[in-house]
């Protein structure tokens, strides 16, 4: 039985969608393809926001991204919860500056 809150039992189940469908036999892992995917993912969640979707419906498109992230991990052969847990730790050293009376938290440039 899986644990749903366990990262690497989203990714055997993300593997096992990939096996099924010979993602790395049928193009499905090639990273440029997979980049397309993600830009059409996040295109649709900017329409469910925009067009007043249900919370339900971005939660679906937050998924589908989520998914292909992690897919592109597994092509790419990442290990994405290192990863995330280092990028955590830089981001939380951070300091944040309103921008145009939004929060930005970013590794802010002098320009001179």
């Amino acid at each position: 039985m899986s644990n749903p809150d366990s990262y690497a039992d989203m990714l055997k189940a993300i593997q096992a969608f990939h096996d099924k469908h010979d993602f790395k036999g049928s193009g499905g892992e090639d990273l440029t393809y997979r980049v397309a995917l993600m830009a059409e993912e996040l295109g649709e969640i900017s329409s469910a926001v925009t067009k007043g979707k249900t919370r339900e419906q971005l939660a679906e498109e937050c998924a589908d991204l989520f998914i292909l992230l992690m897919g592109t991990a597994i092509a790419a052969d990442l290990d994405l919860n290192a990863a995330f847990w280092k990028k955590m730790e830089k981001i939380m050293q951070r300091e944040s500056k309103m921008v145009n009376g939004r929060i930005r938290v970013s590794e802010f440039r002098d320009v001179n």
